[in-house]
C-alpha cells in the first residue's frame, strides 16, 4: 500500500473530515427544522418521515456505482464531483416553495453527499496502516457527530435571525470551500503496492459486486447494518425530536437542546472509540466481539422508551442519548467489512454495506411515520402510537442481532 507520511496523513484526514462534518450537518438538520417545516407546510408524520428519508433515498441510489468509481478513480475525483451535486441541492432547498421541491432537493443533497464517508474509508484502506484504520473510522464518525451537534442549537439560534432558507445558502458556500480543499490537498489515486492477487480480480471471479454479496461475513452483518446502524441514524437525525415533543411534552426549543446534548454524547463516544480501538485490537477484541457484547446493551433504553417512555418525560433525552451512545458499537462493523476484502474491492465492499445502512435509515424513518399515522387512524393516542412504532423497531433490531449471532461466518 502507498502509505502517507504523518503530516500528509493528518492533512488528508482534516480535509476529508470537513466534508463529512458538512454532510452530517446537512443530513441531521431536518430534525431541528422539523417543527418549523411542519408548521409552514402542514406536514403529517408520514410526510415528515418521507422528507427526511428523501436524503437517504438519494444517498442509497448512488452507493453501488460509487464503490466501483472509488476503486477505479479514487476519492479526489469522485468526492469533488459528487459534492457539486450537494451544493446544487442546498441551493435548491433554499429556493423551494413546495413539499415536492423540498423533497427533490433533499434527494439531490443525498446524492451529492453520498461519498463523504465512503471516499475517506476507501482512501484510508490504501493510505493508512491497518492499525490506524479503526481509529480513523471512529474519529471520522466523531467529526460527523460534531456536524450533528452543529445542526441543533447553532441552527436553532440562527433560525430567528435568518430563517431556514439563508442557512442552506451558507451551507452551499461551505460545501464549495470543501470541494476546493479536496482538489488541492488530496493525493492522486494510484494502485496499491501489493501482490498481483491483491490488486487484480482472480481468475474466474464474478465482476462487480457478486463476490461481496456472496461473502458469508458480509451477509451476516446485513440485517444488523439495516436495523442497528440504520436505526441509530434514523432516530438521531429525525425521530428523537418528535419523540421529545409528542411523547415527553417538550417545546421545540427544549427538544433541540436535548438533541444537542445527545449529539455531544455521541461525539464523546466516537472519540473514546478512537482511543480504545488500538488497545482493544492489541488485546484480541475484534469487531465481532464488540458487536456480540455491545449490541444487547442498546436494547435496554430502547425497550424502556417503548413501554414506559411517557411515564418520566424528563428522562426522554437521557433514554434517547443512552440508546444512541450504546448503539454506536454497530459502527465497528463498517471498517471490519472493508478489511474483510482485498484492497482492490474495498470501495465496493464499503459502499455495498453503506447501501444496506442507508436503505435501513430511509425505511425506518419513513416506516416509523407510517406506523404512527396508522396507529393514530385506529384510535390510538399519539403517545401510544409513537411507543408502538418504537416497539416494532426494537423487535426488528433484536431479530437482526439474533441473525448475526446465528449466521455462519468464516
Amino acid at each position: 500500500m502507498n502509505l502517507l507520511v504523518r503530516r500528509q496523513a493528518i492533512t488528508v484526514f482534516g480535509v476529508l473530515a470537513l466534508a463529512y462534518f458538512l454532510s452530517a450537518l446537512i443530513r441531521a438538520i431536518t430534525a431541528t427544522l422539523a417543527p418549523t417545516l411542519v408548521q409552514e407546510l402542514s406536514l403529517n408524520a408520514a410526510d415528515l418521515g418521507l422528507l427526511a428519508g428523501a436524503y437517504f433515498l438519494g444517498f442509497s441510489l448512488t452507493q453501488l456505482p460509487l464503490g466501483s468509481w472509488l476503486d477505479r478513480m479514487g476519492p479526489k475525483r469522485v468526492e469533488s464531483i459528487f459534492l457539486l451535486a450537494a451544493l446544487a441541492g442546498c441551493v435548491a432547498f433554499s429556493l423551494a416553495t413546495s413539499f415536492a421541491g423540498l423533497m427533490l432537493a433533499r434527494v439531490l443533497c443525498g446524492v451529492g453527499l453520498s461519498a463523504c464517508l465512503m471516499a475517506p474509508l476507501t482512501g484510508y484502506r490504501r493510505w493508512y496502516a491497518p492499525a490506524t484504520l479503526m481509529r480513523a473510522n471512529a474519529w471520522m464518525l466523531m467529526l460527523g457527530a460534531l456536524g450533528t451537534v452543529a445542526s441543533t442549537l447553532p441552527v436553532q439560534w440562527l433560525l430567528p435571525l435568518t430563517g431556514w432558507r439563508p442557512i442552506f445558502l451558507m451551507l452551499a458556500t461551505a460545501v464549495a470551500v470543501s470541494v476546493l480543499l479536496i482538489v488541492w490537498q488530496l493525493p492522486a489515486w494510484t494502485q496499491p503496492d501489493a501482490a498481483p492477487s491483491e490488486t487484480k480480480e482472480p481468475a474466474g471471479a464474478a465482476p462487480g459486486y457478486a463476490e461481496i454479496w456472496r461473502h458469508p461475513y458480509f451477509r451476516s452483518l446485513v440485517p444488523l447494518g439495516f436495523f442497528g446502524y440504520g436505526g441509530l441514524v434514523a432516530i438521531q437525525t429525525l425521530w428523537a425530536a418528535p419523540w421529545m415533543v409528542r411523547v415527553a411534552g417538550f417545546s421545540p426549543a427544549q427538544a433541540t437542546s436535548g438533541l444537542f446534548w445527545i449529539s455531544i454524547a455521541m461525539l464523546l463516544a466516537y472519540w473514546l472509540w478512537g482511543l480504545a480501538n488500538p488497545w482493544l485490537s492489541r488485546n484480541g477484541v475484534d469487531a465481532n466481539r464488540l458487536l456480540q457484547r455491545g449490541v444487547p446493551l442498546s436494547f435496554i433504553p430502547l425497550w424502556g422508551m417503548s413501554f414506559s417512555g411517557a411515564t418520566w418525560p424528563a428522562a426522554a433525552p437521557w433514554a434517547l442519548g443512552l440508546f444512541c451512545v450504546l448503539a454506536t458499537v454497530c459502527t465497528a462493523a463498517q471498517p471490519a467489512v472493508g478489511m474483510a476484502f482485498r484492497s482492490a474491492l474495498a470501495g465496493r465492499a464499503l459502499s455495498a454495506y453503506n447501501l444496506v445502512v442507508f436503505c435501513g435509515v430511509f425505511a425506518i424513518q419513513w416506516g416509523t411515520g407510517l406506523v404512527v399515522d396508522a396507529l393514530r387512524a385506529r384510535g390510538c393516542s399519539e403517545i401510544a402510537a409513537y411507543q408502538g412504532a418504537f416497539g416494532l423497531y426494537a423487535l426488528c433490531y433484536l431479530l437482526s442481532y439474533l441473525y448475526f449471532l446465528l449466521a455462519k461466518k468464516p
